[in-house]
């Protein structure tokens, strides 16, 4: 099963200030702000919601076909990804901008001042999924994740034209968007993703109902964070699935863009959708003890052996068949 994900590619750029952002603001002074922070470190990450889900696919061994855009710095990256199995040919290079970049400084009371440059992302609506069919012999499921508004506007009007199977999946971009574009993304998607606020939002802004959404798409995924995931389908039951057990919370950045990633690899396995969401419960759960969203280590016998411990020994069959 050939999956192509769209969305972001991005690099984090993460420092910390030991002092406090409120010691060195003057109430008087703050229309003529003039301020440089000396940091103690600097965190680059890897980052951006459509290299996150491809690299946990990659490390699950599914082959995801990377579709974005990013400037001439995205070698090392592009490097980084190829080797944890991301067909990265399809990723769009910039002539003039640089790969999208969030910077953020923290200080000792957790205040961050921070900025994030669109920079190539802007270069997604540019991206004809037809050229990426092509190359690849054809696409069985796109993922429209968050990017360029335009860009998930014109994959989706895409995928609908030539009859691909998509899955919206808007994430933090649902926050600019108008009920209309809304409508337009997720009208005909064969899957819908969000958490549990972006539900609320999604059915605030279009004026559908849930049953209403769950007629367009056919199947609902919503994350329920420490609760596990439920999936809705037309005519049938919910399935509620459960998180294994971890062995800290260090860091949630990530997590639902491992879900996704584990999700869409029992799809492409073939795996019913109570197993695919087992395994992405089982990878976000790598994330969270992980701090970073690709700095985890997927070690199949460890994942298995956990696998097995929240989900039965059926389940844990089934899947070792795909993950080797």
């Amino acid at each position: 099963m050939r999956i192509a994900v769209t969305g972001s590619i991005a690099t984090d750029h993460l420092m910390t200030f030991p002092g406090r952002f409120a010691d060195q603001l003057v109430a008087d002074q703050l229309h003529t702000v003039s301020l440089s922070f000396l940091v103690d470190n600097l965190d680059v990450r890897r980052g951006g919601v459509g290299a996150n889900i491809a690299f946990g696919m990659g490390q699950l061994g599914t082959d995801p076909i990377l579709v974005g855009a990013a400037g001439s710095d995205f070698d090392e990256y592009r490097a980084w990804l190829d080797r944890h199995g991301v067909d990265t040919a399809s990723v769009r290079i910039s002539e003039v901008l640089h790969t999208a970049r969030f910077v953020c400084t923290t200080d000792a009371d957790h205040n961050q001042i921070g900025s994030f440059y669109t920079g190539a992302m802007s270069e997604a609506r540019l991206i004809e999924l037809q050229s990426v069919a092509e190359r690849v012999g054809g696409l069985d499921l796109v993922l429209i994740g968050a990017d360029d508004p335009e860009g998930m506007l014109r994959h989706t009007e895409e995928c609908r034209s030539r009859n691909i199977p998509f899955a919206a999946d808007f994430s933090q971009q649902i926050a600019r968007m108008e009920g209309d574009e809304i409508r337009t993304l997720l009208d005909g998607a064969t899957y819908l993703f969000s958490n549990e606020y972006e539900k609320g939002l999604i059915e605030n802004k279009t004026g559908w109902t849930d049953e209403e959404i769950l007629g367009k798409v056919g199947h609902r995924i919503t994350t329920l964070g420490s609760r596990g995931v439920r999936i809705e389908r037309v005519g049938e039951d919910p399935i509620e699935v459960g998180v294994p057990e971890e062995t800290a919370k260090v860091d949630p950045t990530g997590v639902g863009d491992a879900f996704r990633a584990g999700f869409l690899s029992g799809l492409a396995w073939g795996v019913t959708m109570e197993r695919a969401a087992q395994v992405g419960c089982m990878l976000a759960t790598l994330v969270i003890e992980t701090l970073g969203t690709q700095e985890y280590e997927l070690r199949r016998a460890s994942f298995m052996d956990r696998f097995r411990k929240a989900y039965g020994e059926e389940a844990a069959t089934e899947v070792q068949e795909h993950l080797g």
